[in-house]
């Protein structure tokens, strides 16, 4: 029965938002960037909708690794926000955008996997991702908060295994409205591929989004 719900909640609502916002995720720096700028641009109180499409018009112009934010001009930034239609936040956004290419670069190297590294430490032989120790380091860049955190470790347990399983309150909130488990490691049972979580996690978010996705897995 859990198995058989969450086949369709893969089905029909399975798509990351690194995919709808234009993020093909790979464990490289671009990548991960990439999604580091997304979780920042979603975690303002504006429609996920407007943070893909900033997100995919922000690598279109040419911004879409920490050395090419780093160097643009605020205005050139303030530009391409205004062309995804992100203006309410467009001005206080390209700052932050710029404080957090240069923290990438000046901290990390320019590559977000060192952040994972020191967020991690070795198990029975594997390693493991302190998700409590990687959502402190997400949340020293600006505007990035306990959310932006959250969709950050959600998405990026695609291409860093040590992280798995992740699902955060509003995930689990999405499988009680549909009669999964809310305890991460007994959904995680209910999962026949471990690289499905991460598109298991954004599809329990949408169930919290939208009653119409709730209703198809439930009826």
């Amino acid at each position: 029965m859990a198995k058989g719900k969450v086949r369709v909640l893969l089905d029909r609502a399975g798509r990351t938002y690194s995919e709808e916002g234009g993020i093909a995720l790979q464990d490289k720096p671009a990548p991960l960037y990439r999604l580091l700028v997304l979780s920042m641009l979603a975690s303002a109180p504006v429609q996920s909708h407007l943070a893909m499409a900033t997100s995919r018009e922000l690598v279109r112009s040419g911004y879409g690794t920490p050395a090419r934010v780093a160097a643009a001009g605020w205005q050139e930034l303030v530009d391409a926000l205004g062309r995804a239609h992100y203006r309410r936040y467009d001005e206080s956004t390209a700052t932050s955008l710029r404080e957090g290419a240069e923290l990438v670069r000046d901290r990390y190297g320019g590559d977000l996997r060192r952040m994972r590294d020191k967020a991690s430490r070795t198990e029975d032989g594997r390693t493991v991702v302190d998700r409590d120790r990687l959502r402190d380091l997400l949340t020293e860049f600006r505007r990035i908060g306990p959310t932006g955190a959250d969709i950050f470790c959600r998405e990026v347990q695609l291409v860093w295994p040590g992280l798995r399983p992740f699902f955060d309150q509003k995930a689990l909130d999405g499988a009680g409205r549909v009669g999964l488990p809310t305890d991460p490691d007994r959904l995680a049972a209910e999962v026949d591929d471990p690289e499905d979580y991460a598109r298991l996690a954004a599809a329990l978010v949408r169930v919290t989004l939208d009653r119409k996705v709730a209703q198809e897995v439930t009826a």
